[in-house]
């Protein structure tokens, strides 16, 4: 069952790695599929060990539906979050360095970016602490997200949402590259050019053009 979409999975998760996004067996990767049921990452399985057979089908409620493995640990508070945001159906996990750190000293890394927005399409907020592996874990990256693609977990990680895989994924590795820009300039002491809304704004949709879209595709963006 879903033997593509589970390649695809463990595809993300191998970049995650790659990216240095993640170590060993850190963070995780989940999709939703049409029929409601979701794809996720093992528990505490390093990605390279991996093979597509590895990867768990849950419902909803967290009921495994295929698969011999224990599902990730943050299972209950991934689902949450497709439970509250029906637009999405991917979202992966991270502990990536330099979007975690400054969201330590930050209540949330401003867009000055265009890959920035880009990435998060705005203001990546902070949310604030949930236990990893709970349900609060979830909730928490609800109440801060809000209509972003990503929100940085405080002492923990990050999140990153999409409406399939290669937006999540591009959401977490472009929002890591914005985080150490943001951190260099930070360095210097000097105040940081800010952006303007409309400036985002024209960012934001010159993504939406960017790569290999089909027509129906970018007529859904403009909607």
């Amino acid at each position: 069952m879903f033997e593509k979409e589970k390649q695809e999975i463990l595809d993300a998760a191998l970049k995650l790695d790659r990216y240095g996004l993640v170590a060993l067996s850190g963070g995780n990767v989940s999709a939703r599929m049409s029929n409601g049921l979701v794809l996720v990452t093992p528990s505490g399985m390093i990605y390279d060990d991996m093979t597509f057979e590895d990867v768990l089908v849950v419902d909803i409620d967290g009921n495994i539906v295929e698969g011999t493995r224990k599902a990730s640990v943050d299972t209950e508070a991934l689902l949450y979050i497709y439970k509250k945001m029906p637009q999405v159906n991917a979202v992966i996990h991270t502990h990536q360095p330099y979007a975690t750190g400054l969201g330590l000293v930050m209540d949330e890394i401003p867009c000055n970016l265009s890959t920035m927005a880009n990435a998060v399409e705005g203001t990546c907020h902070v949310a604030q602490y949930g236990d990893p592996g709970s349900l609060s874990m979830g909730v928490e990256a609800v109440k801060a997200i809000g209509d972003r693609l990503a929100v940085v977990l405080k002492h923990h990680g990050v999140i990153a949402v999409g409406r399939d895989l290669r937006q999540a994924l591009f959401s977490c590795v472009y929002l890591e590259e914005a985080a150490k820009t943001v951190s260099v300039a930070l360095s210097t002491g000097l105040p940081m050019a800010e952006m303007t809304q409309e400036q985002i704004d024209e960012a934001v949709a010159v993504f939406h053009r960017y790569g290999q879209h089909t027509l129906n595709e970018q007529d859904a963006h403009k909607k």
